[in-house]
């Protein structure tokens, strides 16, 4: 644990990520929903450092502390794609403005800020302001939960299970998620691909009971949805991908209700994120009965 006090907030930096879920497990299960991303990911870095799974030596988990010693923010720097951005959940102002000073101080290079709005414009503003750059919003996300389920009208066919025989099929559809992704939102191709599991880390989320297909009358795939692992009591849905082909005949709709009826069947609860600039997604999950809970957005730091 690396502590930097600043400005009267102390800022610890760990390296393990069952430290960094001890100092903040209680600040983040107070609000499992909006925490969902930095606590699915927490308990799978604790699961496979057990499991003799190597970790990035690049990445960290911070928690922030008031003069009190209370938790009054959370961040990461974990993700497994260039540029690595860190993700930072909601926090104040100030808080955002002291990791910014903290990384500028560590020498970090930060190019993208992923998490929660306005704390990671916050922080990618004082990054830039430090280093000379701009920083600019290029991806807004929101993050749904889900409440009362509205079922919709019922499709041929059911939701199974991915298996090991499926993972090509999975690979090459969240491949095509993302191009698909990019495109509705009017994207720049390629803006998500960086987020396509590789072989084994999809063969981990199969194992875990994390990949779905929806089968047509046929026995045929037609859809694929994936899940996170359950975090305090929350399960993440995404991504949810229909080759266009099959588009228009309610089996992401199916698919995602099936789901998340089986979630809160399990006393669990259930959310998902949608891009702002998709129509098409936002549209579906409102009338499954998803609402919005909290604004995040993925900001670029580059020249002026």
């Amino acid at each position: 644990m690396t502590v930097q006090p600043t400005g009267g907030l102390r800022l610890e930096f760990s390296t393990d990520p069952a430290e960094f879920l001890a100092a903040a497990g209680d600040h983040l299960a107070a609000d499992p929903v909006v925490n969902t991303v930095v606590t699915a990911t927490v308990h799978v870095a604790i699961a496979e450092r057990a499991a003799g799974i190597p970790q990035p030596a690049r990445d960290w988990w911070l928690v922030i502390l008031d003069d009190s010693g209370a938790v009054v923010g959370t961040a990461m720097r974990t993700a497994p794609f260039e540029p690595y951005p860190p993700y930072l959940l909601p926090m104040p102002d100030e808080a955002a403005i002291r990791v910014a000073d903290a990384l500028h101080g560590r020498g970090e290079e930060v190019l993208a800020i992923n998490g929660a709005l306005p704390a990671v414009e916050v922080c990618a503003s004082a990054l830039a302001r430090l280093t000379g750059q701009r920083a600019q919003i290029r991806q807004g996300m929101r993050l749904h939960e889900l409440h009362q389920l509205s079922m919709p009208a019922r499709a041929a066919g059911e939701l199974v299970a991915a298996t090991e025989d499926d993972v090509d099929l999975a690979i090459e559809w969240f491949a095509a998620f993302m191009v698909d992704a990019d495109e509705q939102a009017g994207h720049t191709p390629g803006t998500n691909a960086h987020e396509v599991p590789d072989r084994a880390d999809m063969l981990r989320r199969i194992a875990a009971g994390r990949i779905w297909f929806w089968i047509d009358g046929t026995g045929t795939p037609v859809h694929v949805t994936g899940t996170s692992p359950p975090s305090f009591g929350v399960v993440r849905i995404g991504p949810v991908y229909t080759p266009p082909h099959e588009r228009g005949r309610g089996w992401a709709s199916n698919a995602v209700a099936e789901l998340s009826r089986r979630i809160q069947t399990a006393g669990e609860r259930a959310c998902l994120f949608t891009d702002q600039a998709n129509p098409t997604s936002n549209k579906i999950y409102a009338a499954l009965g998803y609402q919005p809970v909290v604004d995040m957005a993925h900001v670029r730091i580059h020249s002026r």
